[in-house]
Formats: structure tokens, sequence, C-alpha cells
């Protein structure tokens, strides 16, 4: 056991295992979406997220989940390069992860309507106090939620039974809010790549 690790390590173990071996047995799928698991070692699974809608098929981002006393307290999540693991900062990101607000039942035409006369509500899933700050993923059943203080009154022990730490769960909110959206690559003048555009009317609600 860890110093860190302060739960029974086998039980941490034994649920991080059943974690991976529920992705496994969608991965055909997950890859056909642009998932890519490049690691899975107790208490780490590192997942890549590829942009399948662009003809280029461009490596949006890393994820790193990390089961660390799973699940007592929830996964943490930070995005990381891919080739080395170092977590990155806001500005280096180059997209976003984004949740419409009030428009549940709205048809996608209605959504492009809004956003066309800016009369949208979007909620930032990703939040950091400055560009060179390592954003967290602002979203229940990640352990950087529950563990700020403006989420005190949220326990994760509320969210525990309910799916919302697993990793498909995680990596779920990750694709549809962040991936799945993007419809094109924008870049600004010099051709210098400034971020991904999403499709607001892809977005979750």
């Amino acid at each position: 056991m860890t110093e860190s690790q302060f739960v029974d390590e086998a039980v941490s173990r034994r649920k991080f295992e059943r974690e991976v071996a529920q992705y496994r047995q969608l991965e055909d799928t997950y890859r056909r979406r642009g998932w890519f698991l490049l690691e899975a070692t107790f208490p780490t699974v590192v997942v890549l997220f590829s942009a399948f809608k662009i003809p280029a098929r461009p490596l949006v981002c890393a994820v790193r989940l990390d089961f660390t006393n799973y699940d007592l307290v929830p996964p943490s999540v930070t995005f990381v390069d891919p080739g080395t693991g170092n977590a990155l900062p806001m500005k280096n990101l180059g997209f976003q992860m984004l949740r419409l607000n009030g428009v549940v039942d709205a048809s996608p035409e209605t959504v492009t309507a809004l956003a066309q006369q800016q009369r949208l509500s979007v909620q930032h899933l990703l939040q950091a106090h400055g560009p060179d700050d390592i954003p967290f993923l602002c979203l229940p059943g990640v352990r950087e939620y529950h563990d700020h203080p403006a989420h005190t009154g949220d326990s994760w022990l509320l969210h525990r039974r309910s799916g919302e730490g697993s990793l498909h769960f995680i990596l779920e909110q990750i694709w549809a809010s962040a991936i799945n959206p993007i419809q094109m690559i924008n870049y600004q003048i010099q051709m210098t790549f400034s971020g991904f555009l999403p499709n607001l009317a892809a977005l979750p609600r």
C-alpha cells in the first residue's frame, strides 16, 4: 500500500480491474469513436481521443484517470501530453468542454438559430484560475470537482452508486462535450493552431 493509498489496495485494484475490463468489452466500439486506451496499470488509465468527424482525424487530447483509493473517492482526471504524460495548462489544451443550458428538448435547428442570435447559455466544464494553471473537470464523479470548496455540499458519497465516477461515464462526458462536437480545425493567421470548433447543436444538454 502506497502512502497516498489509504483504502485497502486489494479492494481498489479489484474495482480498477473491473472498470478496465468493462472498457475492454466495448473497445472496438470506442476505437470507432476515436478513443484509444494507451495505458491501464493500477491506479492509472490513459486514453487518447481523436476527432473522427474531421477527415484528417487529428489527435485532440489525452486524459489520465487516477483511481487511487477508488471508490471511496472518485477518480482524478488530468489532461496530459500523450507523448510525455505531463499535465497540460489551460492555454495548451486547444479545445473546450461545453454543455448547453436550458435547451434540453430543442432541435438542432433551434440551437443553431439561438447560437446565431447569441442567445445560448453555455457551461464551461473545464475550469482554471488562469491560462497557466492546470484545468480541472467540473463534473460530479471527478475527484477535483468534489474536492473543490465550491462543491462542499455535493459530496461524492451522494453520487458513488450512480455510475458517475466510472471510467465509461467520465470518458463519455469528455467525448460528448469536447470531442464529438468538433466539426473543423480553427487556424489563426500564419496557420497557427488555435483550437477546434465545436458544433453547438451536438453538445449534450
